[in-house]
């Protein structure tokens, strides 16, 4: 058996879906800080936030954060780890993807390496940057998409530009645009990558096979991330009732399978996290 237990994450919205796509998706902060306290009862030691306008579009703004960190405090207690996104969505440059984590200081963040350094010429003001998260002792997971995110991450730790051993993985299987579903054996083209070298990993795959790709990261040693931000289905292509009933049934399989799932305790003493 792994000698650690698997932490879920839960991710309910994402910066492109809206409740025309699923009635039960949260996009204002109520909603939000509700979910929040669903998915930690469920089996969820983090919870992955978007926050949006009042269009429902995805927004990078430092006040909304902080009040979705307030609302998800009060409504779920220090039982759930909070990370925020810097998610650009082709509309945020890299300054205010970390302009935004200034003004948060949040306990946890993800970001997306090709985004935070779209080229190599931007590799010192990032590495700069990611370094000071970790300094600080905030939570850093870093996005890998392919093959190539992944040498190059490899080829920061390599070069000192990252401590590998404060920054967590988290890589995606499938996508949005163009759309390609995930499946288990997409985990498979990282198998060169050396993930071990890092604190931790994490998978969220898009698509129906999102607990079977979970599954197969947490028989291998990973972290799943699942909800609705990835996927909206059942595995039989039934709608899926709430990000809960997800997080519900991947913390089964996980028991099911002889493995013990993470409390957020877990998570943050893993991470050497104090919560403010």
């Amino acid at each position: 058996m792994r000698p650690l237990p698997v932490a879920i994450a839960s991710a309910p919205n994402g910066a492109r879906r809206t409740t025309s796509d699923h009635p039960n998706l949260p996009v204002t902060i109520d909603r939000i800080a509700r979910t929040a306290a669903e998915v930690k009862e469920a089996g969820a030691a983090m919870i992955h936030v978007h926050v949006r306008d009042r269009e429902q579009r995805h927004i990078l703004d430092a006040d909304l954060y902080r009040t979705a960190i307030a609302a998800i405090r009060r409504a779920a207690g220090r039982e759930i780890i909070t990370q925020i996104t810097t998610e650009s969505v082709g509309r945020y440059s890299a300054a205010e993807q970390m302009a935004v984590v200034e003004a948060v200081r949040p306990e946890a963040v993800s970001i997306a390496l090709r985004e935070i350094a779209p080229t190599e010429d931007d590799r010192g003001a990032a590495s700069r940057f990611l370094r000071s998260l970790s300094g600080r002792g905030a939570a850093l997971q870093i996005i890998i998409y392919d093959e190539r995110d992944a040498a190059r991450l490899d080829a920061w730790a390599d070069d000192g530009d990252i401590d590998p051993a404060l920054v967590s993985i988290l890589y995606v299987l499938g996508r949005y645009h163009p759309p390609l579903t995930a499946s288990p054996r997409d985990l498979l083209a990282f198998a060169p990558h050396s993930r071990t070298r890092f604190r931790d990993w994490m998978v969220c795959a898009f698509g129906p096979a999102e607990r079977p790709c979970g599954m197969f990261a947490a028989l291998l040693g990973g972290d799943v991330r699942i909800g609705f931000e990835n996927n909206i289905a059942r595995p039989d292509g039934t709608l899926a009732a709430s990000n809960a009933e997800a997080v519900a049934s991947m913390s089964e399989a996980i028991r099911a399978a002889g493995l013990r799932v993470a409390s957020a305790d877990d998570l943050r003493n893993r991470w050497a996290l104090t919560m403010n």
